[in-house]
């Protein structure tokens, strides 16, 4: 049973700058992912991964293209609707946890449902279940502070996913990680995506995160190939 594309992005263009440092950076980008199935993206420095990734979650329109979360055409809705689909249908995980210190793991990983207007108890009650999916069910009531690079980017992956999202991006989520945990980390994203039919899109300098992917694409001249 072929599963259905949960995000496609196509033809993206993008540039910064005007005159004399126009920059172009993305030039016909394309790419389209399933339920369930990892993309990685790789490319050097400056390439353009993580403007792709903005553009493709709605953090930063393209001049031209078309980008689709399913099915809805998101750069032809309105600000609200871009930021109900932003919400609710994407997740984003990034290099750096960005975490809020006074709050504990659970509270962070619970407090994007709690915005959406869920009870605390709610919130706290899915946010259990996710740090317990994600191996540190037993540091919820550790604060930031307390934990180990590996555990608060654990949490960050839990709190993306904490509204059920159709696609996580992730722009270097093992960047800030040792060898240890980045492996930790790169096993628990395949696991996740897998069972919980999630798609995940990673920007990534880590070669053997991005070989592990289900598909991985190179960013050349704004395009992936």
């Amino acid at each position: 049973m072929s599963k259905e594309i949960v995000l496609s992005a196509i033809d993206i263009w993008k540039s910064y700058g005007i005159e004399a440092t126009f920059l172009s950076i993305l030039r016909g980008a394309c790419l389209s992912i399933k339920a369930g199935e990892v993309a990685s993206l790789v490319g050097p420095s400056g390439s353009g991964k993580s403007t792709f990734l903005h553009v493709c979650g709605v953090l930063d329109p393209p001049d031209k293209g078309v980008v689709t979360v399913s099915g809805t055409n998101v750069w032809a809705v309105n600000e609200t609707g871009r930021a109900r689909i932003r919400n609710r249908a994407l997740g984003f995980v990034f290099q750096f946890h960005h975490l809020l210190d006074e709050f504990t793991l659970l509270e962070n990983v619970a407090m994007p449902s709690m915005l959406a207007g869920n009870s605390r108890r709610y919130a706290l009650d899915i946010a259990e279940q996710l740090l317990d999916e994600v191996g540190i069910l037993g540091r919820g009531d550790h604060f930031p502070s307390e934990a180990s690079g590996g555990e608060r980017q654990r949490a960050a992956v839990a709190r993306a996913l904490i509204l059920s999202p159709s696609v996580v991006l992730a722009d270097e989520p093992t960047g800030n990680l040792d060898a240890e945990n980045s492996m930790l980390v790169e096993s628990l994203i395949l696991d996740l995506a897998e069972k919980r039919n999630q798609a995940f899109i990673i920007a990534t300098h880590n070669i053997e995160l991005a070989d592990r992917a289900h598909r991985k694409l190179t960013l050349e001249d704004g395009i992936l190939v």
